[in-house]
């Protein structure tokens, strides 16, 4: 199982990455703050998906809070989840966690 968990954090990181890649390429190579808030909700589709991912993640962010207050997890450990989550995203950050933490509830 820890080898599908290191190979969702590869892909966790590059398949978003990718994207932004092809964002800033479309746009002239310039990044645009406004344009990207604008068409992450350009329709309901794309609305929906961003709604479940910032609830994804937040719920994610307040579970590592509280891991970190109940000591199950090491400051270090959560800087590190934090990083992840605000400089990749959930997609790195869940990966890298369950990777972590595999052996500990098996």
């Amino acid at each position: 199982m820890k080898k599908v968990f290191a190979i969702l954090c590869i892909l966790g990181t590059a398949y978003p990455y990718y994207y932004i890649f092809k964002f800033i390429e479309t746009n002239n190579w310039e990044w645009s703050t406004s344009l990207f808030f604008e068409q992450i909700h350009q329709n309901y589709a794309m609305s929906i998906l961003t709604a479940d991912l910032t609830i994804a993640a937040t719920s994610f962010f307040i579970f590592l809070i509280h891991r970190l207050k109940a000591k199950a997890i090491s400051k270090k450990q959560f800087i590190k989840y934090f990083i992840s989550l605000f400089t990749v995203g959930f997609s790195l950050a869940l990966p890298l966690y369950l990777y972590d933490n595999y052996e500990k509830n098996n």
